[in-house]
């Protein structure tokens, strides 16, 4: 039976932890400083409060946070590694650039634990079976091999520390982007009272499209506070070619954010003209 470490419970870490407890791994996992809502999580996936140094010497540990939270997450841990006489394998799983994860990676280095890229494509794991795929890079990834044995999809990509942070940068730089600019275009068209003829021609000549935009548009709502994030790290990642135009998906999503917050004029648009 595996033990993983996991950190932190929002919806994709309570998903995948409730994953590994269901195919049999024990998931420790740490409360402090976390809400009830957190704990209720937590609990709901099995997943069991643990100090930071029962954490450190789990046989894996899963950093799944927000990219603001990727190092802050490693220096917590870091003390508690260097301590442990038998040290977790280090996993940053977040959405960051790859020079952040290098700078995670330097953090975990003094410590001697092993250190994977990580990057999850897809959503959280759900109860009919669907699981992300968590792409891994770098020495250690083949020490993830147990996760697979517990639910998990686990893919190496070739290439060292920072491989899986660039995928996962390069195909939410799409997925992310174009969800942005359609909302935005939708927005537009609704604003200048074209939604229904422009909704009509995606139907006509974007069939695929406008059925992408109506799967994948209404589940940012809730989301777009995560991403505004994420989309920093790809501007990071894309230098100076690309880096205003995620600078500028950044703000869309912060906008978007504050109307889920406040009087979700924005959202009830685009639910209106995805009908």
């Amino acid at each position: 039976m595996a033990i993983i470490g996991l950190v932190a419970q929002g919806a994709m870490g309570a998903g995948i932890g409730r994953r590994l407890t269901q195919r049999g791994a024990t998931v420790l996992t740490s409360l402090a400083g976390r809400s009830s809502a957190s704990a209720q999580r937590a609990a709901a996936a099995g997943m069991r409060d643990a100090s930071p140094a029962e954490l450190a010497g789990a046989d894996i540990f899963l950093s799944v946070l927000p990219p603001s939270e990727a190092k802050a997450c490693a220096q917590w841990l870091a003390p508690a590694l260097a301590a442990a006489p038998r040290r977790a394998v280090y996993v940053d799983c977040n959405a960051v650039s790859p020079a952040t994860a290098a700078e995670v990676a330097a953090v975990i280095a003094p410590t001697g634990a092993d250190f994977v890229d990580g990057g999850i494509i897809g959503g959280p794991p759900r109860e009919d079976g669907y699981t992300p795929v968590l792409y891994v890079a770098g020495a250690a990834a083949e020490r993830l091999a147990p996760l697979r044995a517990h639910g998990l999809d686990v893919r190496v990509t070739p290439g060292p520390v920072g491989a899986a942070s660039a995928l996962k940068m390069s195909y939410a730089g799409i997925t992310k982007g174009l969800v942005a600019l359609s909302s935005a275009m939708m927005l537009a068209a609704t604003r200048a009272g074209a939604a229904e003829g422009f909704r009509a021609e995606l139907a006509r000549s974007q069939p695929e499209l406008l059925t992408w935009f109506g799967r994948m548009v209404p589940p940012m709502y809730d989301k777009a506070y995560r991403w505004v994030g994420e989309m920093e790290e790809i501007a990071e990642f894309t230098g100076p070619e690309a880096a205003a135009i995620y600078q500028a998906i950044a703000e869309f999503y912060r906008g978007m954010e504050a109307d889920q917050a406040g009087p979700r004029e924005k959202t009830q648009a685009l639910s209106a003209f995805l009908g």
